[in-house]
């Protein structure tokens, strides 16, 4: 009997530990920047890429669909995840009130609607863009969302309590915020582009503290301010053995010191306006302007004004102004905001492919499996196959309201915010759900 005691203890304790041990890791999954959680604008890598290889590839609005939630208000971020909650910033289309919702990733119910910020008089906002562009991060249990100079703000994920703010970063956007915050090192960065000042920041996580604030010195070549507006996001890389935040700007790319917002290099090209995100793979740094060189290749090291040295390539044609682009293996992919794709030798810029499709994009590429979706404006999604031969479509995929927000990934499935619902989409049989 006292034997059978003894094992019923030990099985007890062994199952207890297994539960903490599952407990503890997955709050670490749900918390930090991993490859388990789409944590940011363009996923965990920060450049498209789906750690799942099995998202689906058909779909339309009685196929494939688990949930579809309509969203209010007007916003173009993109989702993120924490645990079983999808987290999406938001706005009224006058911009007066700003606010971050909890979805419930398993039945789609918004189950929270948080109002962050109330804005008596908001700035101007362009009717093609909207007064919650950016997407948020998470990281180490928070939540940060911007909305450009109306505000900044960190919510603890499980309390969603708010636990700092900042209205204080002015900025005249002139035509709307876009620019997303990013995470690194305990610090949260953005980019200040805007009509009237142009600047860079970085927050404490924790706090919201500023850390440091470096105004822009670039050369603009132009006293109008429409001239030195962007909307980019920025990214951290390591080059080298250097960590870089590399910060497009109007007219030039300039990396800093993620740790005191020391300038690195500053690399010019024209251009202004843009929103693509750069990429770092194979050694470079990949841009893309409004206008100028459009879409340029930049070796990152060196100090000061590189730009005679380190350009490695140019391309000048079809480059996209706000969708930003993948690279898999050797190749860079990339739709226009007129839906022309092309595929690109990433090393030398030599053009593989160009095909012209009808649509316009502002959403950014998702690559999975070898496979890309390339989500346009009236609700049409192309996959299409990474390969270097020629454009090969898998599939065309029809929703009811179009895309300008970038699209989540949540385990193998897709998460596609529209202009006026929210979906999430799978080709697993629902009894195989479990989240």
């Amino acid at each position: 009997m006292y034997q059978n005691r003894f094992i019923l203890f030990v099985t007890s304790v062994v199952l207890s530990t297994s539960f903490i041990e599952e407990l503890i890791i997955s709050k670490a999954f749900a918390n930090e920047p991993t490859k388990y959680s789409w944590n940011q604008f363009r996923g965990p890598t920060a450049d498209g890429k789906s750690p799942s290889e099995n998202l689906p590839t058909e779909w339309n609005e009685t196929r494939n669909i688990r949930w579809k939630t309509p969203i209010p208000g007007k916003a173009w971020s993109s989702p993120v995840v924490s645990g079983g909650t999808i987290w999406l910033s938001n706005a009224t289309e006058d911009g007066r009130r700003l606010s971050l919702l909890a979805v419930n990733s398993k039945n789609g119910a918004i189950r929270k609607d948080i109002t962050i910020f109330e804005i008596e008089e908001p700035m101007f906002c362009h009717p093609f863009n909207s007064y919650a562009s950016p997407t948020p991060v998470v990281a180490n249990g928070s939540i940060f969302v911007h909305y450009g100079s109306a505000g900044t703000a960190c919510i603890d994920t499980e309390t969603e309590e708010i636990l700092w703010a900042r209205q204080d970063l002015p900025c005249d956007h002139h035509r709307g915020p876009g620019s997303s915050p990013i995470f690194f090192a305990n610090k949260i960065f953005l980019n200040f582009d805007g009509y009237d000042q142009q600047y860079v920041v970085g927050l404490d996580a924790k706090t919201g503290q500023t850390i440091w604030q470096t105004d822009r010195s670039i050369q603009y070549g132009s006293d109008d301010g429409d001239f030195k507006k962007a909307y980019c996001t920025p990214t951290v890389i390591t080059h080298n053995n250097q960590t870089q935040l590399v910060s497009p700007a109007a007219v030039a790319t300039v990396a800093y010191d993620p740790l005191n917002g020391e300038e690195l290099w500053t690399v010019y090209h024209g251009g202004f306006n843009a929103a693509a995100r750069p990429l770092y793979s194979h050694g470079l740094v990949i841009l893309c302007t409004a206008q100028g060189d459009r879409l340029l290749a930049v070796r990152p090291d060196g100090a000061g004004d590189i730009t005679n040295e380190n350009v490695v390539w140019k391309f000048g044609k079809s480059a996209p102004t706000r969708p930003s682009q993948s690279v898999v293996a050797d190749q860079l992919y990339m739709v226009s905001d007129t839906g022309i794709f092309s595929c690109i030798d990433i090393e030398t810029g030599k053009v593989r492919w160009t095909e012209r499709k009808s649509g316009r994009h502002s959403a950014s590429l998702i690559e999975s499996g070898g496979r890309l979706y390339a989500c346009d404006e009236d609700g049409t999604c192309i996959v299409f196959k990474a390969n270097p031969q020629g454009f090969e479509i898998i599939s065309e995929n029809k929703l009811d309201d179009g895309c300008m927000a970038s699209p989540g990934v949540l385990g193998d499935d897709l998460l596609i915010r529209t202009k006026s619902d929210l979906y999430r989409i799978s080709s697993a049989p629902l009894e195989e759900f479990d989240n």
